[in-house]
């Protein structure tokens, strides 16, 4: 198997968010053997659900399709460090890799924050790669944020 970055379809998915009216946020999964299984973009607005967040949502879909509450082997592509919400439900649901783009120093669960990951109640731990795309992933964000002070 060639491993194959879904940071771009990550990306997508958070344009599409900020094109949305949500804070452009992206994420993708895909299954043990690199086949992209869900995609998804923040959603918590329009759906009414401070749960809705992009990762929360694609881990929902790739469930689904595995007809399994785990993904073993499974690797969450996501543009933003997860928050300690998500970062519980990718420990939950048995993620193997986590890839993420802009550090978040503000909400971030895994380097910030409260570290998730770290913690001995944690039960599963995935391999973190951060920085994936970073740049243009905190351009999105300042990008959407700088037109929300203006408008």
């Amino acid at each position: 198997m060639t491993f194959r970055s879904y940071m771009d379809v990550a990306l997508q998915e958070a344009r599409a968010a900020g094109a949305r009216g949500e804070v452009p946020v992206g994420a993708a999964i895909a299954d043990a053997t690199g086949t992209l299984v869900a995609k998804a973009g923040n959603r918590t607005r329009e759906l009414n659900d401070p749960t809705a967040h992009a990762e929360v949502l694609a881990i929902r879909a790739a469930c689904a399709a595995a007809g399994s509450e785990r993904l073993v082997g499974h690797a969450l592509y996501v543009t933003l460090e997860p928050c300690a919400m998500c970062a519980a439900a990718i420990s939950a649901a048995r993620i193997a890799r986590l890839y993420y783009g802009a550090a978040d120093p503000k909400s971030g669960g895994v380097a910030q924050g409260a570290k998730v990951f770290s913690h001995p109640q944690c039960h599963h731990v995935p391999e973190v790669f951060d920085g994936i795309a970073g740049a243009e992933a905190e351009s999105l964000l300042k990008t959407f944020f700088a037109q929300k002070r203006e408008g």
